[in-house]
């Protein structure tokens, strides 16, 4: 493609979204403690936006006629986890968005129980209200900054089969999130054989220091992702990562069972990559600790 065509087409896709999100019709919108939230519907579309009425603060949308169809790319991606713990009967979600990663993971694993943390009450409020997020016996949610809950569970002394960080504010994620330090906290939470997903960006001036900081708490980890969009999921594990092999036998057992979701686990198990087999970021690449922050870096 050309310079020019894919110039103009690029124009044209920034049309269709501003056209498209100016149709939509706002169902909710409140000023909470930490951000501006929007609920708006487009036809069959539900989506929660945070911050700004545009498309690239989207944080959750579901189909309102087929609400178990995930929509967002980043979401599926998440469900890579699978491959490496099939059967977590605890896990620990950190930010909830609309909920649909805790309804969804509650109608595979009925019995599991589901802990959801969320830092802004307004948030779970319009999760409950607009976006028919569950809450049971198995699974709760709890109005907590993700690093304190988890400074608490290890005094705790709680496990997790699975944790999810998914504290993504449309274009960042919380700095103290990111460190060493809080990454050796996360580890240790895990449960000898646990696992740990984190929905982070692949292209980002933090990209490498992130990374590096991940290897060096983590040893080696899974990067996956599919190019078409600035998602990453970062894949760890407290013990040894699952051959490549061992991850094609779990997608094809699992396939059947993710397909009614609308993911492709087979598809997503080819969109993994080892960083023992490619490591693109500098061996001496500095880690982000509480001291060295994302923002000494990006000031």
């Amino acid at each position: 493609m050309s310079k020019l065509n894919y110039s103009m087409l690029t124009i044209f896709i920034l049309i269709f979204l501003f056209v498209n999100s100016s149709n939509a019709e706002v169902v909710h919108q409140e000023r909470s403690l930490y951000r501006n939230i929007l609920v708006d519907d487009q036809g069959d579309l539900r989506c929660l936006k945070f911050n700004v009425r545009t498309t690239k603060t989207n944080q959750s949308c579901f189909y309102k006629t087929a609400p178990q169809r995930l929509v967002f790319n980043y979401t599926k991606l998440l469900f890579s986890g699978l491959l490496l713990i099939e059967q977590p009967k605890s896990i620990l979600i950190v930010g909830l968005g609309g909920g649909t990663m805790s309804n969804i993971l509650q109608q595979l694993y009925p019995t599991s129980k589901i802990t959801n943390v969320e830092i802004d009450p307004a948030v779970v409020k319009v999760a409950r209200q607009y976006f028919g997020f569950l809450e049971n016996q198995a699974v709760s949610s709890v109005i907590q900054d993700g690093r304190i809950f988890i400074k608490r569970a290890l005094i705790r002394k709680q496990q997790y089969d699975w944790i999810i960080l998914d504290a993504f504010n449309g274009d960042y994620i919380p700095e103290h999130l990111l460190t060493q330090e809080f990454l050796q906290e996360a580890k240790d939470l895990l449960s000898p054989e646990g696992v740990l997903s984190a929905n982070t960006f692949s292209i980002s001036d933090l990209y490498a220091h992130e990374s590096a900081t991940y290897k060096e708490v983590f040893g080696d980890f899974y990067n996956v992702r599919n190019y078409k969009n600035s998602n990453r999921i970062i894949l760890a594990a407290k013990g040894k990562l699952p051959s490549i092999e061992l991850i094609n036998q779990r997608a094809k057992k699992l396939q059947s069972r993710l397909t009614p979701f609308n993911i492709d686990l087979l598809k997503i198990s080819q969109q993994m990559t080892p960083i023992s087999i490619e490591q693109d970021w500098p061996e001496n690449t500095k880690l982000l600790t509480d001291q060295f922050s994302p923002a000494n870096l990006l000031n």
